[in-house]
């Protein structure tokens, strides 16, 4: 609801990708004094996968109900996807135990009811694993992330991410077949990290800026940007960091690779705090 956290002594606090990491997530929890009762949490996605815990995350984080809004990551679309048949469990996939947990139907049903884009219109503030493609507006983002939600919480939701993997189409088109719109939608939203400067999606350079060849740009800073007037908070780039910016708040400080999970209060703006993870 806009304008909530105006009510007396609330936070609105966000909290990068958490990944497994149950222990790092109750410290960081602790360390902000998010009181669920009284403050509300934005979520940037990947709750699970890579770390030792997803179950325990998954399980915390469903039972904060509307005190949290989590959107979907890569990494949850992953374990979706396993549970779906679309992919097999890989060597480096951590969430076997939520496969196999005597709540795994709860938990799956409520992960694939998580929206892929939260939009408070009114304080211009979108919540986002990768980011929003330079092409879109909020319009638009908000009517192609509500289309993939649909099917997801659908009973044909598992031949959505039969079909979600790959990087093609890389370049927005009105004229996609919905199959095509529905994987760059995804690829968008929770991939996305470089552009070129005509808006073109690179879902193959993950290293931090300036690390990438010359024609490529940080989706946030591809001239032209569509959505320059809204505050983007983000994760899924490790390799970028924590960033604070007017227009974008990025929080994946790589807690699953050695680095530390960070969250802030976001209304009113606070400043970051870490907890290192091991």
């Amino acid at each position: 609801m806009p304008g909530w956290w105006t009510q007396k002594n609330m936070t609105l606090y966000a909290v990068g990708d958490i990944q497994g990491c149950s222990a790092a997530f109750d410290a960081l929890l602790e360390r902000l004094a998010f009181e669920p009762s009284r403050d509300h949490l934005w979520l940037v996605g990947d709750i699970v996968n890579r770390g030792p815990d997803s179950l325990g995350v998954l399980r915390k984080v469903m039972a904060l109900g509307d005190a949290a809004t989590c959107v979907l990551g890569n990494h949850d679309l992953h374990l979706l996807a396993t549970v779906a048949g679309a992919r097999k469990i890989g060597p480096k996939d951590t969430f076997q135990a939520v496969l196999t947990a005597p709540d795994a139907t709860d938990l799956i049903d409520w992960l694939r009811q998580r929206p892929l884009l939260h939009h408070d219109s009114g304080s211009h503030r979108a919540l986002v694993h990768a980011g929003i493609p330079p092409p879109w507006d909020m319009q638009h983002a908000e009517k192609y992330a509500r289309e993939v939600e649909g099917l997801l919480r659908g009973d044909r939701w598992q031949d959505t991410l039969c079909s979600m993997y790959g990087n093609d189409p890389a370049t927005w088109n009105t004229n996609m077949d919905q199959q095509s719109r529905v994987r760059y939608t995804i690829n968008a939203l929770t991939r996305m990290r470089f552009c070129d400067r005509r808006g073109r999606l690179d879902l193959e350079h993950s290293g931090a800026p300036g690390s990438q060849p010359p024609d490529l740009l940080p989706w946030f800073d591809i001239p032209g940007r569509l959505t320059a007037d809204t505050h983007v908070v983000c994760g899924h780039w490790a390799a970028l960091g924590l960033l604070l910016r007017a227009d974008i708040t990025a929080l994946d400080s790589g807690c699953v690779w050695g680095g530390s999970l960070t969250g802030l209060a976001i209304e009113p703006r606070g400043t970051p705090v870490s907890v290192n993870c091991s």
